[in-house]
């Protein structure tokens, strides 16, 4: 037996970055490595195919422990969040009992969606029958303008009951950036009723009233770097403007909590939420050193984005909640609400709902992912992901605060201006598959109708008097809103849209050609005709026109699209429209001939389609 003690791989000689960029770069015959490997975010970084432990040399999160300012890491000793629920209240006792059977399912966070005229305590004693307020965690939303009665008649609820208020814990949902970012309306006022609601509230000291709405910048179609800088620009403008008032920094930071969207993005949703602890912390702790404690530790509830979630092929969004509620829970927040997948079109069922619920119990009891506090520390990518998030949110927060702070940019439209901004760039993306929604505009089943999952008629407008918009809204748009309004055109229009694929030629190209042009065409729901090729391109023509084709796609090799693609086009004679698959070097020559349609993969698969439901009277 070996007495020796030997570090493992000892004998192998250390490798150099070069030298792995080196056999990358041979790997790829050619290839220009930053072209083809390195990624530029839309947060304005790059993001390479591989890093070491050099990449992180001088960075200081690396070295910070779980529960040590700046709090990075973990602004506690454990990674146990709340699983939450949110019940929209149309009756408060069938409320209540859903909300006391679901605390038997493994919600601990419940969350009561109210309206106006049930903010009042004889609501709350029917809503709130039997819960303990003392071991469950109770968040409220309503109009913004009910709010601070709402607080008042939570605390007088409490106290009535003979709650122990010091042990109560929850929030209300007072946004007070709310008119502006969604609505559009002016609201210079919204300090005056921030500081009502926190004198409201003070009868329980374990409730946060101020609500910095990220989500409502996520589900716009943010991208990460605006969500966390605005956000803390929210907070740090909630901190100078009630100071002011009167109120002090830990009551402050005490009543605050911070609600992030969290979508597919796997490393750079988790990297936000460590890097929205920092620098959270690092604008705190500017107040003095006695506030690099308590004070400095940012609350965060995350719920899973509606931005790229999709009405067809719905089940998907399960995969993608799933990973949503994967970054969140390792990015250490406090609670997480996961939106069930029918979301885009329905009042969820049970089921969904049920759904929701496991999807973080699985992470809890089977992932024990509640059992290890910020696993992804250390590594090399997270730590990079963590710094460039932070530092290109930093530098968005400062340009705010240079232009006179949070509120002035929203009154003037500035926010909403730049994140609307980033919407479009991000549906120029999707129409383009540089973004993709699985099932969507990309390998969707066209056999699959939706327009019988999607109510008659749109909900009523929300009207409180709140007054009139008079500045640019955030857009909710969601990314697969304009896929889903083609396809939905496509189905109502009950019109048989066939897509027949003329393969022929060269096996290998045709083959491809075919599956690539079948994807295509299905984003607009056409019944799509696949083939395992033709001898001749009468044959081809003839087959397709038997089949009631509406589309012809001739699939071959560039090499022989300028043999067969006249010919195909002069046999066709205008029964059909007929379309190239590829980008041949004959593209000219062929449309000379009168060849309008090619398709490949730079070609925008939103607007292309659009031109094709126009020419068959598809509106």
């Amino acid at each position: 037996m070996a007495t020796d003690k030997e570090r493992l791989l000892s004998e192998f000689p250390a490798i150099s970055t070069q030298e792995w960029k080196d056999k990358i770069v041979a790997d790829l015959k050619g290839a220009d490595f930053d072209r083809k490997l390195v990624w530029r975010t839309n947060e304005g970084f790059n993001v390479n195919p591989f890093y070491r432990r050099e990449d992180i040399e001088g960075l200081s999160t690396p070295k910070v422990m779980p529960g040590e300012y700046p709090y990075v890491r973990s602004t506690r000793m454990d990674n146990e969040w709340l699983v939450r629920q949110d019940i929209t209240v149309h009756d408060a006792g069938e409320a209540n009992t859903k909300a006391l059977d679901i605390l038997n399912k493994g919600v601990t966070s419940l969350g009561f969606k109210l309206q106006r005229d049930q903010v009042n305590k004889e609501t709350l004693s029917v809503l709130l029958k039997g819960i303990m307020p003392e071991a469950i965690e109770l968040n409220f939303s309503c109009c913004i303008s009910v709010a601070s009665q709402l607080a008042g008649e939570l605390a007088a609820y409490f106290a009535s009951t003979g709650a122990d208020v010091k042990q109560c814990k929850g929030s209300i949902n007072f946004d007070p950036f709310k008119k502006q970012l969604v609505k559009g309306i002016s609201n210079p006022q919204w300090a005056d009723a921030a500081a009502r609601i926190l004198e409201a509230i003070r009868p329980l000291p374990g409730y946060r009233v101020l609500t910095v709405n990220a989500l409502s910048l996520n589900n716009a179609g943010a991208y990460i770097y605006q969500e966390l800088g605005y956000a803390l620009a929210i907070g740090a403008e909630l901190i100078d403007k009630l100071t002011e008032r009167g109120f002090s920094i830990e009551e402050l930071t005490s009543r605050i909590k911070f609600v992030f969207g969290v979508g597919s993005n796997y490393f750079m949703e988790l990297a936000k939420f460590r890097a929205a602890r920092w620098l959270w912390a690092e604008i705190i702790g500017a107040y003095g050193d006695q506030y690099k404690g308590e004070a400095a530790k940012i609350h965060m509830q995350a719920v899973t984005s509606t931005w790229n979630k999709t009405i067809y092929d719905a089940h998907v969004n399960l995969l993608r909640t799933q990973t949503e509620a994967m970054s969140a829970s390792l990015g250490g927040v406090d609670s997480i609400t996961v939106q069930p997948f029918d979301v885009t079109y329905q009042e969820s069922d049970s089921f969904s709902e049920r759904i929701a619920r496991n999807q973080q119990l699985l992470l809890k009891e089977e992932c024990h992912f509640d059992k290890v506090i910020d696993p992804a520390a250390g590594s090399y990518y997270v730590e990079h992901l963590t710094n460039s998030i932070a530092d290109q949110a930093w530098k968005l927060f400062l340009s705010v605060e240079e232009e006179g702070g949070f509120a002035v940019a929203a009154e003037a439209g500035e926010v909403q201006k730049a994140v609307n901004a980033s919407n479009a760039k991000r549906h120029a993306a999707v129409a383009a598959r540089k973004e993709i929604f699985l099932g969507t505009n990309q390998f969707p089943n066209f056999t699959e109708t939706a327009a019988q999952k999607l109510p008659a008629a749109a909900p009523a407008a929300h009207s409180c008097g709140c007054g009139t918009a008079t500045i640019e809204a955030l857009n909710f748009d969601r990314g697969a809103s304009e896929f889903e309004a083609l396809r939905l055109a496509t189905e109502r229009s009950g019109k048989d849209v066939k897509v027949f694929m003329l393969t022929i030629g060269n096996l290998a190209m045709r083959l491809a050609r075919s599956q690539f042009s079948s994807n295509f065409f299905a984003c607009a729901g056409y019944k799509v005709q696949d083939n395992l090729g033709f001898a001749t391109v009468q044959e081809g023509v003839d087959a397709a026109l038997a089949a009631g084709a509406s589309i012809v796609v001739l699939c071959s090799s560039d090499d022989e699209y300028a043999e067969f693609a006249p010919e195909a086009y002069k046999y066709l004679a205008g029964r059909a429209e007929f379309v190239v698959a590829g980008a041949p070097a004959c593209m000219d020559d062929l449309k000379a001939v009168g060849i309008e349609h090619f398709i490949n993969v730079k070609s925008n698969v939103l607007e292309t389609l659009r031109q094709f439901n126009h020419k068959l009277g598809i509106n």
